[in-house]
């Protein structure tokens, strides 16, 4: 039972940040993101960009699996299409003598468009299959994505194995051309996809979806379309994911299909629990540690290594294990991630000093 937070009217009720260290918390993170290309250098301001073009990815991702319980393992494929969807209406577009300075505001909605598309088609199993079952199914969309992207018959669209450069953004005249830049929209639109995103779960469909995740068969005896909003579900994840993509397309100078494979989505779902799944503030957890272990043992055997090849190349499968340790940890002892420890801790404050715990 949460005490000492008092709520004298619907509004206070409604709030979603209750108390002054939550909001404090929210309005520091964004005053730091404001505020870091003016400070950092451009390897910081690297990492945070990677930071959110996949928190946008493990947002959507908690939508399916957080707050629908539907387990997926292909989410990548969504990332994939929003990213080879950018150069490929860029292309359509300058065929069609469109000016450059609209082009990206028309390719990010329709990018995020084709993915939802293609998600309701992947979404299709969770109509008949769950658990397990369908986490395999959702895999093999994800292989069937990049298989299609490295055809030979798709290279001249998507290059095939060698990739395919990407345009350059170019919002009404204001070029993003620097990694500064890009940092900006990629945290604004990180921002704007939380908080769409949680207020979707505070309407008549995030509570479908979360009747879905506790019972499914209960949902459907209380009026709760299972196709309808099992698809919907998979749709706005895929949306999601494929606003990320585009934003990666953007960002990066080159996109190569080896960078959506199967260890992406399995960096997605480490992210998602270690964060903490159905929480609004748990992919941004998730994703700052998933993010940083690989950056915190490049720095480690980097000092220890000496320059040494042989202890360099431990590093890969020192991270792969430092991943799997971090799930299983996390699923044994806090299945509900760093948000629940950090809303255990902010729960503490606001009592102190008449509760603990």
């Amino acid at each position: 039972m949460i005490n000492g937070n008092l709520k004298a009217s619907y509004a206070a009720d409604e709030r979603i940040l209750d108390n002054p260290y939550r909001r404090g918390f929210v309005f520091g993170a964004a005053a730091l993101a404001a505020a870091l290309p003016f400070v950092a250098n451009d390897y910081i301001i690297l990492v945070a960009a990677q930071m959110g073009i996949m928190l946008i990815a493990v947002i959507g991702l908690n939508v399916v699996i957080g707050y629908t319980g539907l387990l997926s393992l292909g989410h990548a494929a969504f990332i994939a299409i929003g990213a080879y969807a950018v150069p490929l209406l860029h292309r359509l577009f300058a065929a069609w003598g469109l000016p450059e300075g609209v082009m990206p505001l028309l390719a990010i909605p329709l990018a995020v468009a084709v993915a939802a598309l293609v998600g309701l088609v992947v979404g299709l199993p969770s109509l008949r299959v769950k658990g397990l079952y369908l986490a395999v199914a959702t895999l093999s969309a994800n292989f069937i994505v990049i298989f299609l992207i490295e055809l030979d018959a798709m290279a001249p669209f998507t290059g095939g194995f060698n990739g395919i450069n990407t345009p350059e953004a170019n919002i009404l005249g204001w070029r993003l051309d620097s990694q500064r830049e890009m940092f900006a929209l990629i945290a604004g639109l990180g921002f704007a996809t939380i908080l769409l995103v949680q207020n979707l779960f505070r309407t008549r469909v995030g509570r479908a979806f979360i009747a879905i995740r506790e019972r499914d068969y209960s949902a459907e005896v209380l009026g709760i379309s299972l196709l309808r909003y099992k698809l919907l579900s998979f749709a706005v994840s895929a949306a999601c994911c494929g606003l990320a993509g585009a934003l990666f397309a953007y960002f990066y100078a080159r996109i190569l299909p080896e960078q959506f494979e199967l260890a992406l989505s399995l960096q997605l779902v480490a992210a998602l629990i270690v964060g903490g799944m159905g929480r609004t503030m748990g992919p941004v957890f998730g994703v700052v540690i998933i993010v940083m272990v690989p950056e915190l043992l490049k720095y480690s055997f980097g000092a220890i290594a000496g320059g040494s090849a042989d202890v360099a190349a431990l590093r890969a499968p020192v991270q792969e294990i430092v991943f799997g340790a971090l799930i299983i940890l996390f699923l044994m002892f806090e299945p509900l991630g760093i948000a629940q420890i950090v809303d255990r801790w902010l729960r503490s404050l606001n009592r102190w000093p008449f509760a603990r715990g």
